[in-house]
């Protein structure tokens, strides 16, 4: 099979993709299980709203792969194992992928492969794993015809914003989006920064990359659909989104308020109506 082939399995017919990331279990951080205690639960709600694909660990990706018929989300196959979400960073900080990351991704038949890369303040050696780690991915993926997902995550200081935290400065951003593309991502899973408006510099950085914007920690659904809405509209060619789903007393809403926006052109407004329950 050929990355093309996946890649549009991942994608739509209209070139977008939604995928929700339900990985956050693989990083042992007790907050980042909100939502998410039930694993089989989480998995079956959202698969019910049908996004374009689905982010798993690979102890995890039989919920959505054992699940009969062929009318269901793609996979997206986490990588990378880090230690570094916590409110106060450990001694010794790692990054690691799992063992034979793209042939496990094959064998579960994954549509995608994701692998961060992390920009931290003053912690090159873990920016540097993560960049091995890209570079030992590409090889494989090109051999097996796997979509390589590139994480690029500029954080803040964890003693400043807390753990995971996205640092938005687009000087930063940019610079690192633009190597994950020189490193061979075929996707870009980039940042928001601040302000919005200058997310146009990283889609252009991507040079005709897809580039999916992550969603970062829970924010309000009128803070979240606009910053959605406005993503798209600046050239975003989806989202991948966590917290902002699992977290919402209303997963399967949100998802289908997040794919009018991203497949049907929905404005913020209509979106709070499918989340409301106006479309029904």
């Amino acid at each position: 099979m050929s990355v093309t082939s996946r890649m549009n399995r991942l994608f739509a017919a209209d070139g977008k993709c939604f995928d929700v990331a339900i990985d956050h279990g693989f990083f042992n951080e007790y907050s980042f299980l909100s939502g998410i205690e039930n694993m089989q639960q989480a998995v079956a709600t959202i698969v019910e709203a049908n996004p374009d694909a689905i982010q798993l660990s690979a102890g995890q990706a039989r919920l959505l792969q054992s699940l009969p018929g062929k009318q269901k989300p793609s996979l997206v196959l986490r990588s990378d194992i880090a230690n570094v979400y916590g409110p106060t960073l450990p001694k010794h900080l790692f990054s690691q992928l799992i063992h034979n990351p793209v042939e496990q991704a094959v064998q579960l038949d994954a549509a995608c492969i994701v692998v961060n890369v992390f920009l931290l303040p003053n912690q090159p050696e873990l920016y540097h794993q993560c960049i091995e780690n890209v570079c030992r991915l590409k090889p494989d993926c090109e051999k097996y015809g796997m979509p390589l997902m590139v994480e690029p995550l500029v954080m803040m200081p964890n003693e400043k914003g807390g753990a995971y935290m996205v640092d938005g400065d687009i000087r930063k951003i940019v610079p690192l989006v633009r190597q994950a593309v020189e490193l061979g991502a075929d996707i870009i899973k980039a940042d928001p920064c601040d302000p919005i408006e200058e997310y146009g510099q990283v889609i252009e950085a991507a040079g005709g990359i897809p580039v999916l914007p992550r969603g970062g920690g829970r924010a309000s659904d009128d803070v979240i659909l606009a910053r959605t809405h406005a993503l798209i509209q600046l050239g975003a060619s989806g989202i991948v989104y966590g917290r902002n789903v699992v977290q919402h007393p209303n997963p399967k809403r949100m998802t289908e308020a997040f794919m009018a926006i991203v497949h049907n052109g929905a404005s913020v407004e209509e979106a709070l109506s499918i989340l409301n329950g106006g479309s029904e």
